[in-house]
């Protein structure tokens, strides 16, 4: 009986019954140590009974530093789908989990193919997922868990973790939670009169004041205070003088201390090992004269048990703790050295090399030397933390300068990487403090080595700053280590000023140009992978652009010279800024096709939401929504406020194109939220275009206008929303009577349409001659704009055209010819869901005397039918030929959730199969 958890079980209870019922559900139960946890877990276990499938894992303090060992424990019974999984999928798992070539991809990556791992393995019936003590789960292990467990869906699925509640304890952002505080006193009471057997009144009381309502207190406490003569509690010190964790260490460790000296041998062995591997402790115990004869008074005494695998296991971590941490120092030192020579050198190096640095008493260059090895292997298995603590252990033990340098420098980028920002700062300090203390004393290492060592720590800390939204900073900082490292190490100074220019966009106009002037003057080797990167923002950005035409987007990705992934990304969203839109769709594809393909899930919000621009830009939203929807989700899962900020500003725009004001105005408020240290959040110009294009279509010009005025600052008109929101500038201004508000930014607009030599922005700049000229020669501008449009690819803006056309010609009392051009313009913006404009367009047809019914032509199908996002998204994947399997690939679900989507689709859309989809969403 658990004795004041009836909320807690009627929560896990509820749990399970959906699991029964084909819904999934999880639960990160948290709480101090010994607050009941494990008991709760144990009763779900009990609950499940035989017709749920169990699989049970859980962190283990010392295995910290291996990536993946968390999750390896919890799916070892689960390992019999991994055939079944898609090929990219098993590969990154098998990767993780050192049983095939190690994979390139992220935790992310791995967390999708535990989804679809679980997914199957659960099969037709429920599935519960135990993982207990998940503090100590490796990070790769966490977010892998927790990027599966945000899918979770259909399945059948209960997943119910616990773990303590301190903070950076398994952070599950947006997973449901549960807290235990400690038991009323009625119910502590209880349990102690059940457990605790006849006590004294005063050994009760005082252990009652000391549990202070934590049931594992109430457990252990009594097995160790003692009476002294008269009557009073004498074993610990006075109630409230420790705190509860060293109380309970103490009391295991009582529990220990009367053990034969070869059975705690034997348990400071177990506890410095914490695999439980049988054969690893039989052979450490052996060199040190202790074997398993030594247990059995250890399981006596409840300390410890053999599982169903035949590993040994400590009842609860504390006994753990205490035994190890309460024996001496030689002891320790010589339990960690027995269990590196026992470990095999071949099949598992990093337990090895973990324990002879556990063993060292000093400086150890051999040991360093294995401990970096360890590390790489962590980073070809995408378990950055885990590189990082390798990589700074082996720094402490290093006796060579240079090796500690590199060292430390590999501990900040891998801690770059894992999103570790404060720690990734610290290693970069520290290496440059050791790089200035080993000044004269590193043979063979010149000026220049010191330069790129210098500017590595300085690349670390400037994206720290970037990530973190300080974009002032995080520019100074990279246009400073690449300056450094501009005659040593060319290649990497022309990353650094691509990221730098990334980080100048934020921060203004003169930034940007000042930055690609730099990167055009470094002497980049011919077949350096960087160097078409760097020749295109040359071309398009640099010194001298705008006197000649700018280079094509296409011609940088060709196979035959196509820079990395990672490169590129950020071409796409300069390609838009060049209004090169159909070469960037067609590039952002093939990268997210790439992406999904091979894991880089880390990659995919930034491209998603260059995706999302060029479908709103060709009159995409549906599409646009469900694209920069997808995108808003990983840029949560993954941290990254940046894209959380761009992405927002996307969906607010797409709102205001349906007149979605609350809409709107959420994700406006989301994008703006992001700024720091003083800067411009990143999705702030896209909510100000929002905004406006809101106000715009609801016959709100003067907020339009105000709120366009802002894109035209310095700071802020170089960014692709500015350039783009001239037209709404324009008519805005018209509509007031105030054309000379937008005559600055219609200059601007001028030169880079005749620059960037689009036929669309030719189309929309003689929109805007035309709202601009006089009465005699608009029409002609009119005319020529609708000849330049391509209705196909830029439905709205032609829409848009034909609206202002008609205002004009019912303004000249053509009322024929106006309202030929209002139809035109209504079924459009009706046929793409836009109402304010449909219902600027009915008003202007009505007032040029044409009939005009409420719906002239269907909402877009997703709307008329009702499809969430998430089904919208599938529904389109599946008329296209895709399998469930292949869908939930794409889309980062499992089978079972695609098919429960589809299940609740077809109703919607009056459809009875895959084949009727084509017809709809062909």
């Amino acid at each position: 009986m658990l004795y004041g958890r009836e909320a807690a079980t009627q929560k896990i209870t509820a749990l399970l019954t959906g699991a029964r019922e084909g819904r999934s559900g999880v639960l990160v139960v948290r709480g101090d140590a010994g607050i009941g946890k494990s008991a709760l877990l144990e009763q779900a276990v009990a609950a499940a009974a035989e017709e749920v499938r169990v699989l049970r894992g859980s962190g283990v303090e010392f295995e910290a530093e291996l990536p993946y060992a968390g999750l390896q424990l919890l799916l070892r019974r689960a390992m019999g789908s991994l055939p079944a999984l898609p090929e990219p999928q098993r590969r990154a798992l098998e990767g993780a989990f050192g049983l095939g070539p190690s994979a390139a991809g992220e935790p992310m990556f791995v967390g999708l193919a535990v989804l679809s791992l679980l997914a199957d393995h659960a099969g037709d019936g429920p599935l519960l997922c135990v993982v207990d003590d998940a503090q100590w789960l490796d990070r790769a292990s966490a977010d892998a868990l927790v990027f599966a467990a945000r899918r979770l869906d259909a399945e059948g699925i209960a997943l119910l973790v616990a773990a303590r509640d301190e903070p950076g304890a398994f952070p599950a952002p947006g997973l449901p939670e549960l807290r235990l505080g400690p038991l009323a006193d009625p119910d502590a009471a209880a349990l102690l009169t059940e457990h605790g057997g006849a006590l004294p009144d005063a050994v009760r009381s005082r252990v009652l004041a000391e549990a202070q309502g934590n049931p594992l207190a109430l457990l252990e406490l009594p097995r160790v205070l003692g009476t002294g003569p008269e009557g009073t509690p004498d074993t610990l010190a006075g109630p409230g003088a420790l705190p509860l964790t060293s109380t309970l260490r103490d009391a295991f460790h009582g529990r220990a201390g009367t053990l034969p000296p070869a059975t705690r041998t034997l348990l400071l062995i177990a506890a410095a090992d914490h695999t439980g591997d049988p054969d690893i402790l039989v052979r450490a115990a052996g060199s040190l004269g202790v074997e398993v004869a030594d247990l059995p008074p250890a399981e006596e005494a409840g300390l410890v048990f053999v599982d169903e695998e035949d590993r040994l296991r400590f009842r609860h971590p504390l006994m753990r703790a205490a035994i190890y941490q309460r024996a001496p120092l030689p002891a320790r030192l010589a339990a960690h050295r027995a269990l590196a020579e026992a470990a095999d050198p071949a099949t598992d190096p990093d337990h090895r090399a973990w324990h002879f640095a556990a063993a060292a008493t000093g400086p150890d260059e051999a040991v360093a030397a294995a401990l970096q090895h360890t590390a790489e292997r962590a980073r070809l298995r995408s378990g950055q933390a885990a590189a990082m603590a390798a990589y700074e252990r082996a720094a402490r033990l290093s006796t060579d300068p240079a090796a500690r340098v590199e060292r430390l420098l590999l501990a900040a980028e891998s801690a770059s990487e894992a999103g570790q920002l404060p720690r990734a700062r610290g290693f970069a300090g520290q290496a440059a403090d050791a790089l200035s203390a080993a000044a004269g004393s590193v043979p063979g290492e010149g000026p220049a080595w010191r330069d790129v060592q210098r500017a590595r720590a300085l690349q670390v800390r400037g994206l720290a700053d970037f990530w973190e939204g300080a974009f002032p900073a995080a520019h100074r900082l990279l246009t400073e280590g690449a300056g450094l490292a501009a005659e040593a190490d060319p290649q990497r100074a022309a990353r650094m000023l691509v990221q730098a220019t990334h980080t100048a966009w934020y921060v203004g106009a003169e930034e940007v140009a000042g930055t690609v002037g730099r990167l055009a003057a470094l002497r980049l080797p011919g077949d350096a992978p960087i160097r078409p990167v760097a020749e295109f923002l040359v071309g398009a950005l640099g010194p001298g652009a705008a006197a000649k035409p700018p280079p094509e987007l296409g011609a940088v990705a060709v196979p035959d010279r196509r820079p990395a992934p990672r490169d590129l990304m950020m071409l796409c969203g300069v390609g838009l800024a060049l209004g090169q839109d159909v070469p960037a769709y067609e590039l952002t594809t093939a990268l997210i096709a790439e992406s999904r393909d091979s894991g880089g899930i880390g990659r995919l919000a930034t491209l998603l939401f260059f995706h999302a621009e060029a479908e709103i830009f060709q009159a995409r939203f549906d599409d646009a929504r469900a694209t920069a929807g997808e995108g808003l989700r990983i840029s949560r899962d993954t941290g990254q406020g940046q894209w959380v900020s761009q992405l927002a500003g996307a969906l607010a725009y797409v709102a205001a194109v349906r007149g979605e004001q609350e809409e709107c105005r959420r994700y406006v408020d989301l994008a703006l939220s992001a700024g720091a240290g003083g800067a411009m959040a990143p999705g702030a110009p896209w909510a100000h275009w929002s905004q406006a294009l809101l106000d715009l279509g609801l016959g709100r010009a003067q907020a339009a206008l105000d709120r366009l005025a802002v894109l035209s600052e310095p700071s802020v008109r170089h960014h692709v929303s500015a350039t783009r929101g001239v037209p709404d500038l324009v008519e805005a201004a018209v509509r007031l009577g105030a054309p000379e508000r937008a005559g600055e930014a219609f200059a601007r607009f001028e030169r880079w349409t005749t620059w960037c030599g689009q036929g669309w922005a030719r189309a929309l700049l003689a929109r805007c001659r035309a709202l601009l000229a006089g009465e005699a020669d608009a029409e002609a501008y009119f005319t020529e704009a609708l000849a330049a449009h391509d209705p196909h690819g830029r439905a709205m803006e032609t829409a848009r055209t034909a609206l202002l056309y008609g205002e004009w010609l019912r303004r000249a009392r053509r009322k024929s010819e106006a309202r030929e051009q209002l139809r035109g313009a209504l079924e459009v913006f009706e046929r793409l869901g836009a109402p304010p404009w449909a219902d600027r367009a009915r008003t202007e047809l009505a007032a040029a005397g044409g009939p005009v019914t409420e719906h002239q032509a269907s909402r877009p199908v997703a709307e008329e039918a009702g499809l969430t996002p998430q089904e919208y998204r599938i529904v389109r994947l599946a008329a296209r030929g895709l399998s469930n399997r292949d869908i939930a690939a794409q889309l980062f679900l499992s089978p079972r959730t695609v098919g429960y989507h589809l299940y609740k689709a077809y109703p919607k859309l009056g459809v009875v199969s895959r084949g009727e989809l084509a017809a709809l969403f062909g």
